[in-house]
């Protein structure tokens, strides 16, 4: 169902307390303090953590189509690394060098790495969505904007609760939680996990086997410590197992030539966008992997320190201390075929630091400051070794990256209450970001089989290391007024500057991919909107409209020279980019027991001044005009939710949404037509049953309730191919939950 507009009716958890009647207020922490997401200036969504399990989504992807101009996606090849897009701003590229322009928040720390950044989600308090530059108070690399996750702390007191799901493709979840309080009201532990798995819905015609299976287990717990009410300290750590399928190539075809029949026939599917026409999903997903084991294997740990002080001289102090790290595995069969042409083994190993100390100061009754500094430090090593088994048997080409980041920053934020109506604010934030990276190259012949990716004792036809040493310094700031009316409703006006900063390619083919660094973009948004509850908070309505100057927008260029046999990869900078549109969303109570909700976004995200050069054919294009990727004009969605008395106190809550994502263009910089995702309309449904108290429930559910076969990700590489994925079919199902 769309999240987005049913969280204002399960936000019991974040909520301010009020009638049961209407529309619920939803508490944000947008500007980095508790408030009514109606008193926020700033176009933003907020998802609570029980309309996100009525999705029986498990990972930040369930958000997909249902938050007006975001896309969340994941890379065709690589679906450990997630690609957000927000208001057509964001990096399509699976490497950590290429950098976010959306941020992943996760209780206060920005998760710096791509790579696992779809994350796992259980026992979480709610989620919120920031359109648009939030440089300001989340630093640099937010041109897009913010997703913010809030996961459910301790409360010091006893509870818990428990869900189990089953469905199709033998889809197995469970999911829970507990605190128990170790010393009254002053010490309180808590532990949550969550354990999913489910087959692939891709048959493998080489063995019939099916591909694209997942299997996960995560376990947070915290420790919170509060000897009195001036002060709180809560420890945190997690582990995530991750045991997934390899990723599953579709093959797209050669432009002009269709590589295969229907399965039967020497094993062989056929292409869902032969001819290099635009892709069509067929009623039956078939690839295949005849040379690589099926694995891709992730471990995350990570941990969180946040302390509060409150009422001291300085203000509300808080200190956030983040540490994460990382190990990925994955083998794909490049090809996606019987036949043994290209496979790739990918293995990496991050970590990142980071320490966040700021105040929040009264100064007056009309004026507050909110003023801090942030310091993240982060490291990773990668390795891809690439078989190009098609050009000659045993060519291996290792790219080898080692890259160093750190950024420094200091940052204010004021807000003046100039009369009973009218606040003006004010921020600024100076960045200092560093990074250093040596990748490297070698090709090499050995082994004709395909089982040596280490390369050891291979022959060594080249080599060669590239990369550097560049920082850049920045000042970002947001200048904003908005007025509240007599009858309610706030009217709100910005203009925020945010940047992303530069880089070095790192996956490189040739030297002059990497010799070079990549210059930092800037975004400049100008921003109106209004949010209204209206008819005794019977109707919400919330409306933003902007207009964006990008400028130096980096764009990733993936590459093959088929002369050569080597794949290149670089970080374009295009001149200028223009992009414009709107979001409204809209809940409505008309009675008690029934909830209406719907939302319409509208995109206009075009280069205005971009010169390309494609590498391949040396022709120079004049990009004025086309579409940004990963960009749809429109997406929208609508819903209903009724809540029918049963007996003795229980209620029936049956829900019915729609979502609908307009066509886009996924990963091409000329938008071609193979690069072109077809419009996607999608309807969820759920039915289930509490008893008086709600103390448990059973239910059923399904998603993609009309089976619409339809693609999700394309990437077409000029010179070589097209690499493709399906989206889900129809997953249904039933659970049963208890709390306690």
């Amino acid at each position: 169902m769309p999240i987005a507009a049913h969280a204002q009716q399960e936000a019991q958890e974040t909520a301010v307390s009020e009638p049961q009647t209407g529309i619920q207020e939803i508490v944000v922490t947008a500007q980095k303090r508790a408030e009514n997401m109606q008193n926020v200036p700033i176009s933003v969504t907020a998802v609570t953590g029980d309309a996100l399990a009525a999705t029986q989504g498990t990972s930040l992807q369930a958000l997909q189509g249902s938050i007006p101009n975001v896309q969340i996606d994941n890379f065709a090849n690589t679906p450990q690394s997630a690609v957000f897009t927000i208001r057509g701003i964001g990096v399509i590229e699976p490497d950590p060098y290429a950098g976010n322009t959306v941020s992943i928040v996760v209780d206060g720390v920005p998760q710096f790495f791509s790579m696992g950044a779809l994350l796992d989600l259980y026992d979480v308090d709610r989620i919120e969505v920031l359109r648009g530059p939030q440089g300001t108070l989340f630093g640099a690399n937010t041109t897009g904007g913010v997703i913010n996750v809030v996961t459910a702390q301790p409360t010091g007191e006893f509870g818990g609760h428990i869900k189990a799901a089953y469905g199709n493709w033998n889809r197995f979840d469970v999911s829970g939680a507990v605190e128990i309080p170790l010393v009254e009201d002053t010490l309180s532990f808590k532990v949550a996990g969550i354990h999913t798995e489910r087959d692939g819905w891709v048959t493998n015609v080489v063995d019939g086997s099916d591909m694209g299976s997942k299997n996960l287990n995560a376990v947070r717990a915290y420790l919170k410590f509060t000897p009195g009410s001036s002060f709180d300290a809560t420890l945190q750590g997690e582990y995530v197992r991750s045991r997934n399928g390899s990723p599953i190539i579709i093959n797209g075809g050669i432009e002009g030539e269709v590589l295969y029949t229907e399965p039967g026939t020497e094993g062989m599917y056929v292409s869902p966008c032969a001819g290099g026409g635009q892709c069509v999903a067929p009623d039956k997903y078939y690839s295949a992997n005849n040379s690589v084991p099926d694995e891709s294997n992730m471990d995350t740990f990570s941990g969180i320190f946040t302390m509060n002080a409150y009422d001291t001289f300085l203000g509300d102090l808080t200190s956030i201390t983040g540490y994460k790290h990382f190990k990925l595995r994955e083998y794909t069969d490049q090809d996606g075929s019987p036949l043994f042409k290209n496979d790739t083994y990918r293995r990496t190993e991050g970590w990142q630091f980071s320490q966040e100390l700021r105040t929040n100061l009264t100064l007056s009754d009309s004026f507050n400051v909110l003023a801090g500094g942030f310091y993240l430090k982060n490291h990773y090593d990668h390795i891809q070794a690439y078989r190009l088994q098609f050009a000659a048997p045993g060519l291996l080409q290792t790219n080898l990256q080692d890259q160093d980041n750190y950024s420094l920053s200091g940052f204010a934020q004021a807000y003046w209450q100039l009369t009973d109506a009218l606040k003006l604010q004010g921020g600024i934030r100076y960045t200092h970001e560093k990074t250093e990276s040596t990748p490297s190259l070698i090709t090499s012949i050995g082994d004709p089989a395909g089982s040596n990716y280490t390369g050891e004792g291979n022959f060594v036809l080249d080599s060669f290391t590239t990369g550097g040493s560049k920082s850049w310094d920045n000042v970002g700031w947001k200048l904003g007024a908005d007025y509240q009316l007599a009858a309610g409703p706030l009217l709100y006006a910005s203009w925020a500057r945010g940047f992303k900063s530069g880089g070095f390619t790192a996956r490189v083919g040739v030297p002059a991919d990497g010799d070079t660094p990549f210059d930092p973009e800037e975004v400049d948004t100008f921003e109106v909107g209004f949010k209204a509850d209206l008819l005794n908070r019977r109707l919400r309505t919330n409306f933003a409209m902007f207009y964006t100057n990008y400028r130096d927008m980096q764009v990733a260029q993936i590459y093959f020279d088929s002369a050569t046999n080597t794949q290149g990869n670089r970080i374009l900078n295009a001149g200028k980019s223009e992009i414009k549109g709107f979001e409204f969303e809209a809940t409505a109570a008309p009675v008690d027991g029934m909830m209406l909700r719907g939302s319409v976004a509208y995109l206009d995200a075009k280069y205005k001044d971009f010169l390309y050069g494609d590498p391949v054919s040396g022709e120079i294009y004049d990009l004025e005009g086309y579409r940004l990727q990963n960009a749809p004009k429109w997406n929208a969605t609508a819903g209903v939710n009724f809540v029918i008395p049963v007996g003795d106190g229980g209620e029936l809550v049956s829900d019915a949404s729609y979502s609908y994502t307009s066509a886009k263009y996924y990963t091409a910089i000329l938008d071609t037509p193979r690069s072109r995702i077809q419009p996607t309309h999608l309807i969820d449904g759920s039915i289930t049953y509490y008893p008086d108290g709600r103390a448990w429930s059973i239910g059923l559910w399904a998603k993609n309730l009309l089976d619409t076969r339809y693609m999700s990700t394309v990437y077409d590489s000029p010179g070589y191919g097209g690499i493709a994925g399906y989206g889900s079919p129809r997953q249904w199902g039933a659970s049963a939950s208890f709390n306690f």
